[in-house]
């Protein structure tokens, strides 16, 4: 394979072999010479030593990336981020993304702005990068040509992995054939020969994977905060718990990606999961501890640095959109708005950064978890109700605020107004989808249409803040080089499209709001009555 790049991120594919022995392999490539298909060289011989770092909360292992140091003779340390991913148990064949850096030395690697070290950061924030374990692999590496092009190698390895207290090194012997990605079709039949001949078998497990079992260490399993199922048999307080729980377990399972900032969609669940639990919180705040407030407003801080991240992000895919549907001489001014957004949204991920990475995160998370885990308190009369018999209250307290707004609003009616419909709208879908379990199809009919409401709404807010935005750019930015008088007068097209749309949407809500308020309703509200009969709503 040609020198590493300095900096890299691709896909590393590559078949992974398990041999009791490499030298006979190497002697069946030796004979194959020349005249195979694909041509196989002669072999370079190197010795290559591997550290693998984590932290001690396991953050690399959590974002389901290992991340190691290489040395190879006299090079550069090289740092890499490869992507866990299980093998293909049947023809061995792993497809792992791979991000890949070239470092002064090992040390530099906290303060790289490399792709490794960036992400890296985002990832550990202060927390310490320590080696779990080491490997170290001599390797015989016979490059592979298509018509001339050098397209992969196949690589003998004969590994050792040190052990602790003086103990024998445990020995591994891999064959392991990297091809590029165009290759991969053409070099298959080869690599199968090479598998059937030489009697190899399908790697069980990656080098960091077989280091892990090696050195008997076991990264931690999800966190469990206690039970999450809902059903009818339970106690409000049960239910509050089971809710937030469920939560905050997909808030975790978010978060490393909302970290590393490559998929939108990973911050904006994360997001939703702090809305949800904050809702929950406000729903079942009687049978909550005083306490539970508290996280309330913590939460609130978190989904403020999220929400920040969040709404740049809207704005950067409508603006592709708007790129795209342009006018030629409209793209440059609309290039130079893209790049002020994308500088914007870089400080605002850097200020969650810091929220995410600060020690009150910290606290938060360990005291949340704890909480958790401790579930309802036995002296709260509240959280002992049956929420069979909560429920009902829970449910319709919400609709009659959202009824109160809803009725009221007119084409005429401000922003505001109709972003605080959309408030209480959400969080009347919240309580519904909480309890979906306990009034089944009732309570999921009538989220459908509160979905539909939420998208309307939520489109007419995000066109108003869009709006906002532009403004505020136009006048603290329009004098500025960096944003030329032709993006600024584009930025003022943009607005008016924005603006018709939220005029759109207005002449929408109608019709969506109508069926939150139709049969619905009624259903649920027979639901309600039957399983709790001697409970009556007077006044829905």
């Amino acid at each position: 394979m040609q020198d590493p790049v300095p900096t890299s991120d691709h896909q590393e594919i590559e078949w992974q072999f398990d041999a009791l022995d490499v030298r006979p392999v190497g002697r069946w490539l030796e004979e194959l010479g020349a005249d195979s298909d694909p041509r196989v060289s002669s072999a370079s011989r190197r010795e290559i030593s591997d550290t693998y770092l984590d932290t001690d909360d396991w953050h690399m292992w959590r974002a389901g990336y290992a991340l190691r140091i290489r040395r190879e003779g006299k090079g550069k340390p090289e740092a890499t981020m490869k992507l866990l991913s299980p093998g293909d148990a049947e023809d061995g064949l792993r497809n792992r993304r791979e991000i890949s850096e070239n470092l002064g030395d090992a040390e530099s690697l906290t303060a790289s702005s490399g792709p490794v070290g960036e992400r890296v950061r985002s990832l550990t924030g202060p927390k310490a990068l320590k080696p779990i374990f080491e490997v170290h692999t001599l390797r015989s590496a016979y490059p592979l040509a298509l018509d001339g092009t050098e397209v992969g190698e196949v690589a003998l390895d004969e590994t050792t992995i040190p052990l602790e207290d003086g103990k024998e090194p445990a020995a591994l012997s891999r064959v392991e054939v990297e091809v590029d990605a165009e290759s991969l079709r053409k070099v298959e039949p080869f690599v199968g020969r090479l598998r059937e001949e030489c009697r190899l078998t399908s790697a069980a497990a990656s080098k960091y994977e077989a280091g892990l079992f090696a050195r008997g260490l076991h990264p931690p399993e999800p966190p469990e905060f206690g039970p999450k199922d809902v059903d009818a048999s339970l106690t409000t307080g049960q239910v509050a718990f089971a809710v937030l729980r469920g939560q905050y377990e997909k808030y975790l399972a978010h978060e490393p990606g909302a970290r590393l900032g490559e998929d939108p969609e990973e911050l904006h669940d994360m997001r939703v999961a702090t809305r949800r639990m904050r809702a929950a919180i406000k729903i079942f705040q009687d049978a909550l501890t005083v306490r539970s407030r508290k996280f309330r407003d913590e939460l609130k801080w978190v989904a403020g640095a999220l929400g920040e991240v969040r709404d740049l992000d809207v704005q950067l895919e409508r603006l592709e959109t708007w790129v795209s549907d342009a006018a030629p001489e409209d793209r440059e001014p609309l290039g130079a708005l893209r790049a002020i957004m994308e500088e914007q949204r870089a400080k605002k991920r850097r200020s969650m950064l810091r929220v995410l990475h600060s020690r009150r995160y910290a606290r938060f998370s360990e005291s949340f978890g704890e909480f958790l885990r401790r579930g309802p308190s036995r002296r709260s009369r509240a959280a002992g109700v049956p929420i069979i018999a909560a429920a009902p209250d829970l449910i319709r307290k919400p609709y009659r605020k959202v009824r109160k707004l809803g009725d009221l609003l007119t084409e005429d009616s401000s922003g505001a107004e109709y972003h605080e419909l959309r408030k209480k709208g959400k969080r009347l879908r919240y309580a519904l989808e909480f309890l979906s379990d306990i009034y089944g199809e009732p309570a999921k009919d009538l989220v459908k249409p509160l979905k539909t409401l939420q998208d309307v709404l939520g489109d007419h807010q995000d066109a108003g803040v869009a709006i906002a935005y532009l403004r505020e750019l136009s006048v603290t930015r329009g004098r500025s080089p960096k944003l030329p008088p032709q993006a600024v007068f584009v930025m003022g097209g943009i607005a008016e499209r924005y603006a018709v749309r939220a005029r759109e949407l207005r002449q929408e809500f109608p019709a969506a709001y109508e069926k939150v308020k139709g049969k619905r309703w009624k259903k649920l509200k027979k639901a309600l009555e039957k399983a709790c009969p001697e409970d009556t709503d007077r006044d829905a």
